[in-house]
C-alpha cells in the first residue's frame, strides 16, 4: 500500500539531523540524529556507498570539507572511513543501519536522499533492502531523476521525491539546456514523484502546476524561520528550532 502523504504533511525535517557545529554536533552524525529524535522532529539524511559496498550516511562526494581528506568517500572501505572524524570531533561516519536503528526509537519520519555516484543501482538496491526491514516512517528522494525512477519501477509503494534547485545552481555543472530541464523538474514524466523537494527560491510554473495536481512541495533548506508555509507542504530546516508541525 502506498504511503499516505498525511505522514509528511506540514512536518519540519531537521536537515542532516539536528546538528550544531559550534557545540560539537556535526551534520549526519549519530548524535545529530539522536538530538532530532529527542526533539521529536523528522530528519533528512544522505546515503552513499563505501568502496566495499556499505551504505554510509554522508553528504559530500569528497571527504575534504568534513573529514579533511581530499578523496572521494567511495575510495575507502567502511573500516577505513570509520576511523575518520567529522569536523575534528569524536563523531564518525555512521552506517545507514545505525541511523535507522536510532531513529526507529522516535516518531518523526525520515527523508532518505540517495546521492548520485558510479554505482547507482547498487545503492538503490541496498538502501531499499534496509528500508524494507525498517518499521518507521520514511520517504526517499534524489537529485538524479533515474534514481527516483528506479524506486518508481522497483518499489512503487515507497513515497518518492524529486530534489531540484534553481537554474543558477545547475548551470556551473551542466549545459544550459540540461540545467533548465532539471531546474524545471521536466523529467517528472519519467519517475512520477509524489513530492518535489525544491530549493528555497522562486519555483518554476511547472512545479506549481504539479502541486495543483496533487504532488507535494517540500522546501530545502530553510535556515531562518522565513519560509512561506502556504507555499510548502513540508520544510527541511537547519540553524533554528521550528515547531514540530506547522
Amino acid at each position: 500500500m502506498k504511503t499516505s502523504k498525511d505522514i509528511f504533511w506540514h512536518v519540519n525535517f531537521a536537515h542532516r539531523g539536528l546538528h550544531d557545529k559550534k557545540n560539537g554536533i556535526p551534520e549526519n552524525s549519530l548524535t545529530a540524529f539522536k538530538k532530532a529524535v529527542e526533539a521529536g522532529y523528522g530528519a533528512e539524511l544522505d546515503v552513499q556507498l563505501s568502496k566495499d559496498g556499505q551504505v554510509v550516511v554522508f553528504h559530500d562526494d569528497n571527504l575534504k570539507r568534513v573529514c579533511g581528506v581530499d578523496k572521494r568517500v567511495d575510495a575507502f572501505t567502511y573500516e577505513e572511513l570509520k576511523n575518520m572524524r567529522l569536523f575534528d570531533t569524536d563523531e564518525t561516519i555512521p552506517l545507514f543501519s545505525e541511523v535507522l536503528e536510532e531513529f526507529g526509537k522516535g516518531t518523526g519520519p525520515l527523508i532518505v536522499e540517495l546521492k548520485t555516484g558510479p554505482r547507482n543501482n547498487e545503492l538503490c538496491e541496498k538502501t531499499y533492502a534496509f528500508l524494507k526491514e525498517y518499521k518507521g516512517q520514511y520517504c526517499i528522494e534524489s537529485f538524479n531523476p533515474m534514481i527516483v525512477r528506479w524506486f518508481m519501477k522497483n518499489a512503487p509503494d515507497i513515497f518518492r521525491g524529486q530534489l531540484a534547485a534553481g537554474y543558477k545552481d545547475y548551470r556551473p555543472t551542466y549545459p544550459a539546456l540540461l540545467a533548465y530541464l532539471l531546474s524545471h523538474c521536466s523529467f517528472s514524466f519519467l519517475n512520477k514523484p509524489d513530492f518535489i523537494a525544491y530549493q528555497n527560491v522562486e519555483r518554476p510554473r511547472y512545479v506549481h502546476r504539479l502541486r495543483k495536481k496533487g504532488v507535494m512541495l517540500f522546501a530545502w533548506t530553510s535556515k531562518v524561520p522565513d519560509v512561506d508555509q502556504k507555499l510548502n507542504d513540508a520544510v527541511i530546516f537547519e540553524k533554528y528550532r521550528p515547531e514540530l508541525k506547522y
